[in-house]
């Protein structure tokens, strides 16, 4: 077992280092649509907050017994800005695979239209992602290998750029597109070079009234990420009750089943998922994964000042 251990830590930094950063992922993706799509700044036509943490695959260690597991947290930030017919957005996270850290920063603008009983928006965005890799803690079985000839922790500061469009119905259907590392931004770690791949993403949820319930809505979503290399997709369903409650339950194919459920009281909402691994992964030491959700909205209404007049009778 140890031995597998070792061999797959060493087959995803070889992987990462290859093919660049492998974006979050998450399995409450639809409280998290700015990180995958700068088109959705501003869509909601308040001032959000939305907070991740996620610990996958909980318990995984490598032989030494570190804590080796993906670990990763992120804000994101947006609002409509009337003057600018669409909104704007910031998303910070921090990423960590192993011995491995990514932490970055996102600036987004998105421009909105009306269309139809729904909006059409384009949005932009720039990225800038700090990524390190700490060799020191590497136990290597060929100490000729010259990916880990660095004996300490070594970055480097990279800049790139995403795309995408949102079309909304608000409060019943949406649907988007997307790409981000546009320009496939690399560099150099210690004596091995770190390239980005393109990533797409494409997302679709709808509300569906039940008939003789009272507020009960289902919400089944689907998100397709890729970088043409391979393919994972996210299908979940939610059932939504009084806007208030959700629960339900998310498959993401080959790889986990995950539970979820949260509520909202006036302006916060909160929401928890567990992920029931069905890759191998599940018999390497894992225990599921955890991810906690929180989230804020409000709306800034400008208190209108009534005009005053005089009837010319009375002067």
């Amino acid at each position: 077992m140890k031995k597998n251990i070792t061999f797959l830590l060493f087959f995803l930094l070889s992987v990462s280092l290859t093919f660049g950063q492998q974006e979050a992922q998450f399995s409450q993706n639809m409280f998290n649509k700015l990180a995958m799509n700068p088109a959705y700044a501003g869509s909601k036509k308040a001032i959000c907050a939305t907070g991740l943490i996620r610990q996958q695959w909980a318990g995984f260690k490598d032989p030494e017994g570190n804590s080796v597991a993906p670990r990763t947290f992120l804000i994101s930030l947006d609002s409509p800005v009337r003057f600018l017919h669409g909104g704007l957005g910031a998303t910070i996270y921090n990423d960590e695979l192993g011995f491995e850290k990514n932490t970055g920063a996102k600036l987004t603008y998105a421009y909105r239209i009306n269309i139809g009983k729904g909006n059409l928006a384009f949005g932009a965005q720039v990225g800038f992602l700090d990524k390190s890799v700490d060799f020191s803690k590497f136990k290597l079985l060929d100490d000729g290998d010259p990916v880990f000839m660095s004996k300490g922790e070594e970055s480097v500061f990279l800049t790139d750029y995403a795309g995408g469009i949102y079309y909304q119905i608000p409060d019943k259907f949406y649907a988007g597109v997307s790409a981000s590392l546009l320009t496939q931004a690399g560099g150099t770690i210690g004596s091995a070079e770190t390239m980005n791949e393109t990533h797409y993403y494409m997302m679709s949820g709808y509300n569906i009234s039940v008939s003789g319930s009272s507020g009960l809505v289902v919400n089944p979503s689907v998100l397709v990420k890729t970088d043409w290399y391979s393919a994972q997709y996210d299908i979940s369903t939610l059932m939504i009750f009084n806007d208030k409650y959700w629960g339900g339950i998310s498959y993401r194919v080959e790889d986990a089943v995950a539970v979820i459920f949260g509520m909202q009281y006036r302006d916060f909402r909160i929401g928890y998922s567990y992920d029931i691994t069905t890759s191998d992964m599940g018999t390497a030491g894992s225990s599921g994964s955890h991810e906690l959700m929180l989230g804020y909205c409000f709306k800034i209404e400008v208190e209108k000042v009534r005009g005053t007049y005089k009837n010319a009778r009375y002067l």
